[in-house]
């Protein structure tokens, strides 16, 4: 990884500490209390050797220091507990803050950004790519700080002691660090590509579970296995290369940290045996000198050496910091515009385009230039074959895709509206009804919970009979109550889409933006939920992509699209009557549709 790129995330991973709270603080605060009571302890075992064996007083003489002993030994457990849980509790508070900030970047960025990778990507971001952060706050961090603040206090203990054994503490220190950062520079890039190979493993199964029914009609699921199996040894060989780094860092560091230590002890024994005469000042070198040091000098290197061992902590969570900064830091399409007030859309909605060109989220251009209008209470219908540009056109009136040109709603840009306020305008039935897992009455009422409204249970049943699945629901045995699983497993695709109109009905929205929300249907339910469509929007405006021609009739007016351009509009019987584009989708529909439109034209 390019050492710019490693720097600029570090940079980002330290400005996200504040989210941690108190907690990150507080952890440094036991760890340092940790190192004094050490030293407390080193001093307290090297008074009672000096004073038994060579001073030869009785042991009584030292009954307050065992006592002591004693005490230090169950404070540093406690302090280590508590070191351990703040810790701990550092890296939750961050977790949950940074998954918080990741839902609702993609809540901000909508479903055309969110289309972009696999479904299986995304969870790896919110799950494993977040969870890797843990050790990065909880360990790397408060070590840092321990790493330079515990051997600082040890050494100012050391020197006055024994300058030479403080010395030679403070040219073996750097060794640790030093390699540290050499294992370190090829750590961050193994991981970064270890979380590329995950992402990619999750969302090329997730996909393939999720059409594996499609799979096995096709005779595909052989391939498929061959493919995932591919991918999976491709994650294999990126973990053991990323778990290879950190068993060697470790090691290499155990090994600098041994030989740092037997040098001191050779020091200290040569100078026993009367070899060496150096280091004292003035006077020779005590069995408390010795001992106090040595027992020392393992707590002088641990804190280098925990820092080693995290380090691995920090090159994972940069591996994971490189898609999570990319997401989090990725510009909104109204993010620095003026924003308005939202008065604008308390009146019923109008929209005006002109020159309207929407583009994909990586700037490809996807339909335009575009005008038309859409006013107050009326009921605009918009067609055109697969890829005319439908979809992206109500994708930027939601404002999920950028766009140029104007895009006014209530003579206001939308860029400069609140899109909070916006959406709660709107009231959205697509062709594939989103239920989440909760029960009939939470997902009925989710909408109305937003804007801090609470719905009755008799204003809940009025919905759902409006949209004619009150008697289903009243069937079950816990009726309002009644689980809906995940993928809305258990309802049929048309008790489902019923559902999700009742919602839509309970937000009385200012505009209905409607995406196919019959093409799943049965023909009961189809004609169930168009009833229910046509009694909801007598009073208020409707933007709806069809391809059902045979329902354009109801329509006020119709835009015809065609490769990304606007390429009719006007009245249904209008465009029937005329050459082009409308008439030939006409020719090539079923006849059965062609009279049933024609029919419902003239009873109108």
């Amino acid at each position: 990884m390019d050492k710019t790129v490693e720097k600029k995330l570090t940079h980002w991973l330290k400005q996200q500490k504040s989210a941690c709270g108190y907690y990150l603080n507080v952890s440094i605060f036991f760890g340092v209390l940790t190192g004094i009571s050490l030293m407390c302890q080193a001093w307290l075992i090297a008074t009672i050797l000096q004073g038994i064996i060579i001073d030869e007083l009785p042991k009584a003489t030292f009954s307050d220091h065992f006592w002591l002993l004693l005490l230090l030994t169950i404070v540093r457990g406690v302090l280590a507990f508590a070191r351990e849980r703040s810790s701990f509790k550092a890296g939750a508070q961050l977790r949950v803050h940074m998954r918080a900030a990741v839902l609702d970047k993609l809540a901000a960025l909508g479903p055309a950004f969110i289309q972009g990778k696999p479904a299986g990507s995304w969870a790896s971001i919110v799950l494993e790519q977040v969870e890797d952060l843990q050790d990065f706050y909880a360990r790397y961090l408060p070590q840092i700080v321990l790493a330079g603040f515990i051997p600082l206090i040890i050494l100012m203990a050391v020197f006055p002691v024994n300058w030479a054994a403080g010395i030679i503490l403070l040219a073996t220190a750097p060794l640790i660090p030093m390699f540290m950062i050499l294992v370190g520079m090829g750590a961050a890039d193994a991981n970064r590509k270890n979380f590329g190979a995950l992402a990619r493993l999750s969302g090329h199964f997730m996909d393939r579970l999720k059409g594996l029914s499609t799979l096995k009609l096709f005779n595909q699921g052989a391939k498929e296995a061959k493919a995932i199996e591919k991918a999976s040894e491709e994650f294999r060989e990126r973990t053991m290369s990323v778990l290879r780094m950190a068993f060697l860092s470790s090691a290499v560091l155990e090994f600098f940290a041994a030989v740092s230590i037997a040098v001191l002890a050779v020091y200290f024994g040569f100078s026993y045996l009367g070899h060496l005469d150096f280091g004292h000042y003035g006077t020779s070198i005590s069995l408390f000198t010795g001992l106090f040091i040595l027992i020392l000098a393992p707590e002088f290197y641990q804190p280098l050496r925990d820092m080693g061992t995290h380090y691995h902590a920090k090159a994972q969570a940069i591996g994971a910091a490189e898609e999570l900064m990319a997401l989090l830091d990725h510009p909104e399409e109204n993010a620095g515009q003026k924003m308005g007030t939202g008065d604008e859309l308390e009146a019923e909605v109008s929209i005006e385009a002109i020159d309207l060109k929407v583009y994909s989220v990586d700037g490809t251009e996807l339909l335009g230039p575009i005008s038309f209008t859409l006013q107050q209470g009326e009921h605009l219908a918009v067609v055109g074959a697969s890829g005319a540009g439908k979809t992206s056109l109500l994708s930027a009136l939601l404002g999920f895709l950028p766009y140029q040109g104007q895009l006014k709603i209530n003579g206001v840009e939308l860029r400069q509206l609140p899109m909070s306020q916006w959406r709660k305008k709107l009231a959205w039935l697509g062709q594939e009804p989103q239920l989440f897992c909760g029960t009939v009455r939470e997902n009925v009422a989710l909408g109305q919970l937003a804007q801090d409204q609470a719905l009755s249970d008799d204003a809940i049943k009025a919905l759902l009979a409006q949209a004619h699945i009150l008697d289903f629901i009243e069937s079950q045995p816990l009726g309002l109550d009644h689980p809906i699983q995940e993928q809305t497993a258990g309802l049929s695709v048309g008790q489902a889409q019923r559902i999700a109109l009742a919602r839509a009905l309970a937000q009385q929205p200012k505009l209905y933006i409607l995406d196919e929300p019959t093409a799943s249907l049965d023909s009961l339910s189809e004609q169930a939920v168009q009833a229910t469509l046509a009694d909801a929007m007598q009073a208020t405006g409707c933007l709806m992509v069809t391809h059902r021609l045979e329902s354009l009739s109801s329509m006020d007016r119709v835009l015809v699209m065609e490769n990304g351009l606007l390429a009719q509009q006007g009245t249904f019987a209008e465009l029937s009557a005329a050459e082009g584009v409308f008439k030939r989708m006409l020719l090539e529909s079923a006849p059965v549709d062609i009279e049933l439109a024609m029919k419902t034209e003239g009873e109108l």
